[in-house]
This record gives structure tokens, sequence and C-alpha cells, in this order.
């Protein structure tokens, strides 16, 4: 990656810093309300709710004696409690020493609170990362919509060849005198798509007014840009959503699976896009970047990609699902950036795949700053991956992070005292260095892996 790549221009530079500052705030906020709010209904003090480090720019002290404070360093963040020596939730000696003649004062302390709740303090932070996870993918699709069944046509996209005989509202039964299955059972459908003919012009079989017709329409899945990927050639590029591509290398094609047989088959050399824009056909070069992309049996494979997501001729019709359904959509979104990131570490410790899928803070505030760009959906979806993924790095079992402190609790209640205070210092000490060697290395991928 080239660093100077971030920096296009001043306006963009800001663009990006404030997008990725956003993000990681709000992500901060929540884990550290979890372990505030959580250490709290355990009767666990808190002296200082910190957003950031360093100098303090406003703070202020509530009726419970806790200080809220915004620093000048907004890369983090934490909550220190009583008995805390710092943000890392150190031991303090002499603090804990002088509570100790009070009862009442010692358990109000995070090292004289019973074991339960010095984990159900710890514990909170990652929960609620993954509760805010949760809800915002659940209100994007309550908010979004689920394609209706049948599928039904919604808006008609603006293609560049005519959508013949198609209209808004028009239930599709089948194509090509093969019966479309339901969208939800999704190995059914994914063999209804790969059977479909390549040809410019399909026939839908449609319901209308109650009656059945017949009538021609664009490919369904025509070579259209619906999404780009962050950091991708099609993003370096400048294609945009709504792009449809009508050739590759001077070869006319039609089908998204055109397409994607030319980036694949390529073995990374640059393509000649054709692209239609609005009714107007510009001239585009990019060259494929190699992805390793997570298979739904596991694993990882490995694939040239430009960073397009496609989709149908049409928009779908959608409907709104209820509430237990668009929790339950938000609960398997979560689980599954949850399993793809632990295959990915996996796969990257045992060599499978390359390191430089771990990405430092440039390149996440590079995301940041492209997903901000892309709109607020966008922007509050990637929110949501990320504080998944802080939740997760959150629970590893480090010390110095909230899984190092688990594992010590988990340590104490099967041996019946916590480790020994010059372990837990050695301990605390190796943990911190194993965090900075991380970040050292993630920064080195953003500035040197391509």
């Amino acid at each position: 990656m080239d660093i100077f790549a971030l920096i296009p221009q001043f306006g963009g530079l800001v663009w990006t810093i404030a997008a990725f500052v956003l993000a990681l705030s709000v992500i901060v906020a929540i884990h550290e309300y979890g372990h505030y709010i959580v250490g709290r209904w355990s009767g666990i003090h808190a002296d200082v709710f910190s957003i950031g480090f360093g100098p303090v720019l406003w703070s202020l002290v509530d009726r419970r004696g806790t200080k809220w404070q915004i620093a000048a360093l907004p890369f983090g963040g934490y909550v220190k409690f009583a008995g805390d020596a710092n943000a890392a939730s150190g031991k303090d000696d002499a603090a804990m020493a002088e509570a100790a003649a009070d009862p009442e004062r010692l358990r109000a302390t995070m090292h004289g609170a019973p074991l339960w709740a010095r984990a159900a303090t710890v514990a909170a932070g990652p929960i609620f990362n993954f509760a805010l996870s949760i809800l915002v993918f659940a209100a994007v699709v309550a908010t979004s919509g689920v394609s209706r069944d049948p599928l039904t046509v919604g808006e008609l996209r603006p293609l560049p060849v005519e959508q013949r005989g198609l209209e808004t509202g028009d239930e599709v039964i089948g194509v090509n005198g093969v019966p479309i299955p339901r969208t939800e059972d999704a190995q059914a459908y994914s063999d209804f798509l790969d059977a479909l003919p390549q040809e410019p012009v399909l026939d839908y079989l449609v319901r209308r007014n109650g009656d059945e017709t017949v009538v021609p329409g664009a490919y369904l899945l025509p070579p259209l840009v619906s999404g780009v990927s962050p950091q991708s050639a099609a993003m370096g590029a400048g294609l945009e959503v709504d792009d449809v591509i009508i050739a590759v290398d001077g070869d006319p094609i039609f089908a998204f699976d055109q397409l994607k047989e030319r980036v694949e088959g390529g073995n990374g050399a640059p393509l000649a896009l054709r692209v239609w824009r609005g009714g107007e056909e510009i001239d585009v070069t990019l060259t494929p970047k190699r992805v390793d992309e997570p298979q739904p049996g596991g694993g990882f494979e490995t694939q040239w990609r430009i960073g397009i997501a496609g989709g149908l001729a049409f928009e779908p019709a959608t409907e709104t699902p209820g509430i237990g359904e668009a929790l339950a959509s938000g609960v398997r979104q979560t689980g599954r950036i949850i399993e793809g990131s632990l295959s990915g570490l996996a796969h990257m410790i045992t060599g499978a795949i390359s390191t430089c899928n771990l990405s430092g803070p440039i390149g996440i505030a590079q995301t940041s700053g492209a997903m901000a760009s892309q709109g607020a959906e966008s922007f509050i979806w990637f929110i949501a991956v990320l504080s998944t993924a802080v939740g997760l790095l959150n629970l590893f079992p480090v010390p110095a992070l909230d899984g190092g402190h688990l594992v010590f609790y988990a340590y104490e209640a099967v041996v019946g005292k916590p480790p020994s205070d010059r372990a837990l210092r050695v301990l605390m000490s190796i943990g911190l260095a194993t965090v900075l060697t991380l970040m050292v290395f993630a920064l080195a991928n953003d500035i040197f892996c391509p």
C-alpha cells in the first residue's frame, strides 16, 4: 500500500480521519459503557470514564462521583474503577490498603469485589460490542426490508438495454421455463442462478394482476455494480454504484458471470472496461487484486477480484420483517463475522493465507472514510462490523485485554485465590508488549503490503 494514497488532498485526509475517529469513538464508548454500567450494577465504583487518552479537553463529575471526560487522543478509552492504578486495571496497592479498613469501601473497589462482579464487569465490554453489532444489523434489515416471496419486481434499474416487458409489481414465477425457488432456500436459489442460460434476453413467467404471462426481459444478473468494496481496484478506478460494465478488453458482455470469468481468468493482468453510466459510456482500466476469501464449508480460497458486488436487473420488492426475524438476522451476521475472523486468524498463523489480510490503523481509517463516502447506511454497517471485531479482539486471552483478565478470574475460581501481584505485573507487561507488537505488525502491513 502506498501510504501517500491516503493523502490525495487535504480535504480527503480530514474526511478519512474524521470518519475513523467517529467510528472508533462510538465503538469505544459502547465498550467502556458496558464495563461501567455492569460494574455499577455489581456495586463497583467508577472513578473515571474516559473517551480518549492524554490531556483532558472536557470533564464533568456526576452525583455518584464518577468523572466523565473527553481526552485529546481519541484512539481508545477506559474506565478507571476504585482501586485501579491505571487504565489497564492494575492494582493500586496504596489505595487498596487504605480501603481495607472499611469493608463497604473495599467492596466498592474493583479488586475487593466478589469474583462474579469482577468477571461480569470485565466481560460486559465485549458483550456490549456484540450487542451493538446485532442491533445495528437488525435495524438495517428492518429498515431496508427483506425480499418478498415470491420474487417481485420493485423498481426497474437503469440499464443500457431496454427492460422490455417487466413491470413494477410483477411476481416472477420462473425464468426460461425453470421455476424460481424460495429465496430462503439458499442452495436451491444458487442452483437456479447457476442454471440460467447466458443469453442477453430471457423469458420471464410473471403473475400480473392475477394473470400469468410470459414477457421478455434483460439477463437476470447483468454486470451491474451494486456495491464497491473499500480499498479495492474498483474503488481506486472510480467505479460507482449503478455503473454497468458492457465490455471487457473490447469484448461485449451482458452477464455478471462473464465479468467474473474474465477477472478470475486474467491472472491479475490489467483489464480495460467499457462502463455505461447514466446513458454515457466511459473507459476504465484497473488491475485485479489477490483476495483470500472465506468459503461456506470453511477454509479460504485465493482469487483475483476487482471489488464490486452485483445485483438483479431490478430492485426486488421488499417487506418489513418482524422484530424477532430482524434480531435473528443480526445474530447470524455477527456470528458470521466472528467465525470468519477466527478462521482468517488461524489460516494466517498456519501460513495458509497471507498475513497482509491483517489491517492496521491506516487501513481501518481508509476503510472508514471509504464507507462514510458511500452513505450513512454503509458507514453504520461498517461500525457494526468493526464493533464485532473489537469485541472479539478484547476476548483474546492476552494479559492487558479483557480476555486476559477473564483468564485470571478463571484461575482464581479454580485455585481459590488470584495470581500473585508479582506474577500479574509480569504477565501484564508481557501482554502489553504482545499488543504493541501486533499493532506495529499491522501498521507495517498497512504501509508495505500491496
